[in-house]
């Protein structure tokens, strides 16, 4: 039998059943991981006299061979050797011989590939954190450039009131932060060890579990046994965290598409993140947001798969955890793609200030400020709202917007309003009265410009 397991066995295992069984095509991913956390054990071995010193140093020099081989693209691997782990302990004994065996002492492959994803998601959460940080900073300079650039605000995508450019943005920023604290708080499920679990139930060797866990930089060994190779709510908790975020990049693209359209003209994204049409000359997709719309699906889809997958397991590992990984590698790739997109499409996007500012002063979005305007002066809010809703009737009958309305006009519906009605119906002097903390007042923008930059320093 050529296989590392293969006592046990009368049969070579059938060629559909290796294919079919083998991850080895997907998992090679984890080579580095897996090197990684084999030199921590071989280490501890040694420590505790599991292994004699000259058997440690032959192992660690064999997996530093093999590592740099990985890293230089100099090793295939083989569907016969099943996945990751088999293949690399195949490979070491065929590089110092058969003490490269001695280095599965006290450990199984199935706290052996728990280790190695957490070492995996841990390395990519960072690296996620740090892009995210990249598209919050394009985020702050356009806001900070367009504080007083006016555009309507929308609820129900009908204009509501005029709100700071800015402000709009931050918004994101915001949502962005949250996704990101959420990755720093997952560091902590994260960061627990699996090593030296064993199979399910540990091993008769005086492991070192804690030694393994402070050499891979974990806060801890997992407690109990059978959690540590049977968990996978680390991975759980990252795509749930994926789906949130991916959802917010979704959010934001959609409206990078309408702002871009003939229809709305707010901004043009640059042609770099833009293709044209194969029959209508005249065409600019945006395809670059579409698609990072287009791939919320995809990342909802492998939270759902791993939750399904996990939801009838009994303890401990079982061979349908072997469908664990591609989801968390593609959700990975997809975010890292996404994420490295959009800082760049928001730092080099034009923005249509002049577009913008026609828009406030051809709708009602003012309107509210008519009816604050009563209020202030001792119309009860609920009749100064009667009030407007007629002055906007009449102004659409009329073909008029409510800067248009003269103030004979306005005092046809009440006494209260005087010449100061046209001020307060300004778009700068609506957005600027909102400035109440939090809202879109330009100087309440520029509070939360420095908090924004507070965050990221």
């Amino acid at each position: 039998m050529t296989k590392l397991w293969g006592g046990r066995f009368t049969k070579p295992t059938n060629q559909l059943v290796e294919e079919y069984t083998s991850s080895i095509h997907f998992d090679q991913k984890l080579a580095l991981q897996d090197i990684q956390g084999s030199i921590a054990h071989v280490e501890m071995l040694g420590a505790c006299d599991i292994l004699d010193n000259i058997e440690v140093t032959r192992i660690k020099e064999g997996l530093r061979s093999i590592e740099e081989k990985v890293k230089n693209g100099d090793v295939t691997f083989s569907v016969e050797h099943e996945d990751i782990h088999m293949n690399i302990e195949k490979l070491l004994i065929e590089e110092i011989g058969p003490v490269g065996g001695k280095l599965h002492t006290g450990r199984s492959r199935n706290d052996q590939v728990a280790t190695d994803m957490h070492l995996y998601l841990r390395e990519k959460t960072y690296a996620l954190i740090e892009l995210v940080e990249g598209v919050q900073r394009s985020l702050v300079d356009q806001a900070e450039e367009h504080v007083k650039t006016i555009l309507p605000g929308y609820t129900h995508l009908q204009r509501a009131q005029p709100v700071s450019f800015g402000h709009h943005l931050l918004a994101y920023f915001w949502m962005f932060e949250r996704d990101k604290e959420r990755l720093r708080d997952s560091l902590k499920r994260i960061n627990w060890c699996p090593l030296g679990a064993a199979a399910l139930a540990g091993t008769p060797y005086p492991i070192d579990r804690k030694m393994t866990a402070d050499a891979l930089g974990f806060d801890h060994p997992y407690p109990n046994s059978l959690d540590a190779v049977s968990d996978r709510d680390f991975i759980l908790e990252f795509l749930s965290i994926s789906s949130i975020m991916i959802t917010h990049i979704s959010r934001l693209s959609e409206e990078l598409i309408l702002w871009g359209s003939q229809e709305f003209q707010f901004v043009e994204l640059d042609d770099a993140f833009c293709t044209g049409s194969s029959i209508m000359p005249q065409k600019k997709n945006p395809d670059v947001p579409e698609l990072l719309r287009g791939k919320t699906g995809r990342i909802y889809g492998h939270l759902m798969g791993l939750l399904t997958l996990l939801k009838g397991l009994p303890l401990a590992y079982n061979k349908d955890m072997q469908e664990d990984k591609e989801g968390m590698f593609d959700t990975v790739d997809t975010l890292e793609g996404a994420l490295s997109l959009l800082a760049p499409m928001l730092a080099s996007m034009e923005v249509k200030a002049g577009q913008m500012k026609s828009a406030v002063t051809e709708d009602y979005s003012n309107a509210t400020d008519i009816a604050d305007y009563l209020a202030v002066k001792g119309l009860p809010f609920r009749e100064a709202h009667e009030v407007i809703g007629k002055i906007v009737l009449y102004s659409i009958q009329k073909e008029k917007y409510l800067l248009d309305l003269s103030l004979e006009e306005y005092k046809e519906f009440s006494p209260l309003f005087e010449a100061d009605i046209f001020e307060k119906l300004n778009p700068n002097q609506v957005v600027a009265a909102r400035n109440s903390e939090g809202g879109t007042g330009f100087a309440q923008v520029e509070k939360q410009i420095q908090l924004a930059k507070e965050h990221l320093s």
